[in-house]
């Protein structure tokens, strides 16, 4: 009988697992996890991140005995880790989910890729959602994607036929052994299966009817949004399973008017956008570190300031709003769409600081870290895609929109719970005296912005729109929105509308027309 090895990356679920299951119908299966060391120590990652792995894998674990199988944790380097087991326990089959990662997990796939070609091993990768390897027109994305969505989920396997590791495995290292990043917040979201679907069927049940209208405040956002991001990102759950839960319920909705069918077909929104960003990455890696339109090189690259960097990490830039939404993600690893968008802009006009080194930053802070997402969301918000049109938050603006009684600004920030609304979100406008007198002690006076907002924002717009009007800059737009921008299609999709069970869904997506303002991710 064949032995095969399913690796899992970022898919800790025994559900909807394409590789799993065609690996389990071949024969004797090993299960592997690997712990890779360079990866771990990179730049974007954290040890939020690492704990919430060893959380989900703590569940996979179990799920995988329940079936008669037995999940290894190994330490290592892949290409080594595959090595080490090919010569101890000969396989010629590896499966695992295609996964669109960071540059390093990219050139270990490489490598991997090449070690299967020498050693005479057959790597299946079928994908994990809906994102297309080597895509030869970006036309015929959206149709793949509802082709993918569409389909039956793969019901988790009835038994597994376990391969043991041939050599006895430590206990996983700590995170410090690791030198990972120490950033873990006190209040994150835990890892596993089991409290992604009960963060889901909560969703699913209860808080889809907040969905619309309450995503963009940080008051209203944790509960609103569905909080169901990392699950997608370790793969805890499916984004399929998600689509057919959702239109399950949709379905036996009186009323497609209704708060919550509207929530959802919301949601399901943002499930396209998901992939359509990390298509973007999957077709050009590069974006991860060098700008999407090349005219854009040189317009930040060579004026970090340090000191304006270390005032938005250390939550210092004056802006209440600001400041609060950054104490709030060192807290919780989370905050909402419009304030992540927020902090980018901030970072990127009236601080004027390049996407890359605050992105490492952020990467660190998102539990939910998706580099497709991610970086395409950075470089958008910061001008260089040369696509899309600039949105520049004025965070003055944003505290009064969404913040106007002031109660999230005083939640993060104590010192400012007795300022009255008149100078809450501008501070720094208090004299000495008026600071002692709302309780702010003259060691702990508040800080005042680093910049002045309106004149470095004009300075910052200039600055962008002037390259924006070079000629060559404008030329080069073309090609930019032929390999990434989204393509509107004529009409809605055809959808189907029968009842169905959420156990054996047989879904066609409520796909929205795609539109470029519509990505509010949460």
């Amino acid at each position: 009988m064949p032995n095969s090895v399913v690796w899992f990356k970022k898919d800790l679920r025994v559900h909807d697992h394409a590789a799993l299951a065609a690996a389990v119908k071949r024969g004797r299966v090993c299960c592997l996890y690997i712990i890779e060391p360079s990866l771990w120590r990179s730049p974007d990652a954290s040890t939020q991140h690492y704990e919430f792995t060893l959380e989900s894998l703590r569940d996979l674990y179990l799920e995988i005995k329940r079936l008669g199988g037995l999940l290894h944790v190994v330490t290592g380097e892949a290409v080594e880790v595959l090595q080490r087991l090919h010569a101890l326990m000969p396989f010629d089959a590896l499966y695992s989910h295609q996964e669109t990662g960071n540059a390093l997990s990219y050139a270990r796939d490489i490598a991997v890729g090449k070690w299967c070609r020498q050693q005479g091993v057959t790597w299946h990768e079928p994908i994990q959602f809906g994102v297309v390897r080597r895509l030869r027109d970006r036309n015929l994305w959206q149709a793949a994607w509802e082709e993918h969505m569409q389909q039956d989920c793969i019901p988790a396997p009835a038994q597994i036929d376990a391969l043991p590791l041939p050599w006895t495995e430590p206990r996983p290292p700590g995170a410090a052994q690791l030198g990972i990043d120490p950033l873990n917040p006190p209040r994150r979201q835990k890892g596993g299966r089991k409290i992604g679907l009960e963060v889901l069927n909560d969703f699913l049940d209860i808080r889809s009817e907040q969905y619309r209208g309450g995503i963009s405040s940080p008051l209203s956002a944790p509960t609103a949004c569905s909080r169901i991001s990392p699950y997608f990102t370790y793969g805890c759950i499916s984004m399929r399973e998600v689509v057919h839960a959702m239109v399950e319920v949709m379905d036996n909705e009186p009323s497609r008017e209704s708060r919550k069918s509207k929530g959802l077909r919301a949601l399901m929104s943002r499930l396209y956008w998901h992939c359509h960003f990390i298509q973007k990455l999957e077709s050009e890696p590069e974006l991860e570190y060098q700008n999407v339109h090349r005219g854009y090189d040189g317009l930040r690259e060579n004026d970090w300031n340090e000191a304006h960097f270390s005032a938005l990490t250390e939550a210092r830039t004056g802006w209440p709003l600001v400041d609060a939404c950054v104490l709030m993600l060192k807290d919780t690893g989370w905050i909402n769409f419009r304030m992540r968008a927020m902090i980018v802009s901030t970072a990127a006009y009236p601080l004027w600081l390049h996407w890359r080194g605050v992105g490492q930053w952020l990467a660190r802070h998102f539990l939910d870290y998706e580099p497709g997402i991610h970086w395409s969301q950075m470089q958008m918000q910061a001008g260089t895609t040369g696509i899309n049109i600039p949105r520049i938050y004025n965070p003055i603006k944003q505290a009064r929109d969404h913040d106007p009684n002031g109660v999230f600004v005083r939640r993060w920030i104590p010192a400012l719970r007795r300022v009255p609304n008149t100078w809450l979100f501008e501070p720094w406008h208090l004299t000495p005296e008026m600071q002692e007198q709302f309780g702010i002690p003259a060691d702990n006076r508040l800080p005042v912005p680093v910049v002045d907002l309106e004149a470095a924002t004009r300075e910052s717009k200039r600055r962008l729109y002037d390259r924006r009007s070079d000629a060559e800059v404008k030329a080069g737009k073309k090609a930019v929105i032929e390999k990434h921008a989204s393509r509107k299609r004529s009409g809605q999709p055809q959808t189907a509308s029968r009842r169905r069970s959420r156990t054996a869904p047989q879904a066609t997506p409520h796909t929205p027309p795609p539109t470029q303002h519509a990505l509010d991710f949460s």
